[in-house]
């Protein structure tokens, strides 16, 4: 019979602070020789294998992980599934994006049955790249959110969702009503918010898709429900933010809009916020409100170059999302390259050990979740990935050569992709290995 406590012996690295607010050394734990110990779906024990093995070799059956890393489940603060099929389509901003490429994909949720396939391609590919918990948008349909939180049921999985509301700015086949929009979150939110391990979130697609009779609803429902997230975008791109402004001339600004609705709040996480003057720092700080940083995406669609600095200087809580369809991979290591290549661009550094924060338990602080996942703290829930030194030939001749931690973290940010992703656990239970 199987012990109910499981241990995994291997290196060990985890996030325990922000590097902007204690420094990098203070920032991380390291067990180069570790133990991480689970009973049933929670963290009992994590440290230093000498220590840690005495007391549950006898208790515990353990693996032991050759030439791997173990790592907390990163966590992806902005992504669309609806647009798994339309990853890699050329050639445009985000507007045109929208119209020639997002809307039509989206157009087929209205199929439940076609909703699910897509959302179990989805979650695998969550899962192969080492993801556990993901912000997601749904479609306009409710049949979508139903398909997603269905197939995520299936693996015990702390992910967050959402039907889109959009009134307007959209082919008919995709628009709601403001009535309509309104009912069907609060049906899906009656059926699903907090059900286990799932969150809802309720998701005006950007300003421009939204009357301001709709974003006033959407503000009402995050009155009615407790902790419920409110997830959309803003200030990705420079006609986008024109267009806002033209749109709601009342407004100081894009984050505004959002605030003259009621839609700030400790679980207000907004993608993107590129083109951001320093009132709109401020008043995300104040909210608590977060920002979801998609490199991939802001570099592949032209929108710009996210201003981490300028967050870090205003106490903004930041994640990293891959932005599926508009970014190109759900890698979150290939994410982090592309974030490391967004801020050399503005002459200064992004340090592997903010890279892990940010891809971890930053994200799991933007989702207030930090309490339950982000990190392999006792008493968090068991989602981790084992990370393989020798994925591939390259990666294994790169790190022979690496003679500190930073930088066996940073080659792996650098040359890592799904197939360093050996396996994936969700609540202790393996939902994804590379070899099987």
């Amino acid at each position: 019979m199987t012990n109910s406590i499981q241990a995994w012996r291997s290196a060990i690295v985890h996030s325990v602070a922000d590097p902007a607010d204690v420094g990098i050394d203070a920032s991380y734990q390291y067990f180069e020789d570790g133990l991480l110990v689970v009973e049933n779906d929670k963290i009992i024990a994590v440290g230093e294998s000498k220590e840690l093995l005495p007391i549950y070799q006898d208790k515990a059956d353990i693996t032991t992980v050759e030439h791997g890393l173990i790592t907390a489940g990163f966590v992806d603060t902005h992504i669309h599934y609806p647009q798994t099929g339309i990853i890699g389509s050329y050639g445009e901003q985000l507007l045109d994006w929208l119209n020639n490429y997002t809307f039509p994909a989206e157009g087929e949720f209205h199929d439940k049955d076609y909703a699910r396939k897509v959302a179990d391609v989805f979650l695998k590919e969550l899962l192969r790249n080492g993801t556990t918990t993901a912000l997601v948008f749904g479609t306009v349909h409710k049949e979508s959110v139903d398909a997603f939180f269905e197939a995520c049921e299936t693996h015990n999985l702390r992910m967050i969702c959402g039907k889109v509301m959009m009134d307007r700015h959209a082919p008919d086949f995709l628009v709601d009503t403001e009535e309509s929009s309104y009912q069907d979150s609060k049906a899906l939110i009656e059926k699903w918010h907090e059900k286990g391990r799932l969150h809802y979130a309720v998701t005006p697609r950007f300003a421009p898709t939204s009357t301001s009779e709709q974003l006033t609803q959407a503000g009402e429902l995050l009155q009615e429900f407790d902790h419920l997230y409110l997830h959309t975008h803003l200030s990705e791109n420079q006609q986008e933010c024109e267009w806002v402004s033209s749109l709601f001339p009342e407004s100081k600004h894009y984050l505004d809009v959002y605030d003259q609705h009621k839609l700030l709040s400790e679980r207000s996480v907004f993608a993107h916020g590129i083109h951001l003057c320093d009132d709109e720092y401020h008043r995300l700080h104040d909210t608590g409100s977060a920002i979801a940083f998609c490199p991939t995406s802001n570099l592949f669609l032209g929108s710009g170059l996210f201003r981490l600095n300028k967050a870090e200087e205003h106490k903004v809580n930041v994640g990293l999302g891959t932005d599926v369809g508009g970014g190109t991979s759900f890698s979150m290591l290939q994410t982090i390259s592309e974030a490391y290549k967004v801020i050399q661009l503005q002459g200064e550094k992004l340090s592997p050990f903010k890279s892990l924060y940010l891809a971890t338990l930053g994200g799991a602080k933007a989702l207030r979740l930090e309490n339950k996942i982000g990190n392999l703290a006792v008493g968090t829930e068991a989602d981790f990935v084992i990370l393989d030194y020798h994925a591939t030939p390259l990666l294994t001749f790169r790190l022979d050569q690496s003679k500190t931690l930073d930088e066996t973290l940073f080659v792996l940010m650098t040359l890592g992709d799904d197939r360093t992703i050996a396996r994936t656990y969700s609540a202790g239970k393996c939902v994804h290995s590379r070899d099987s």
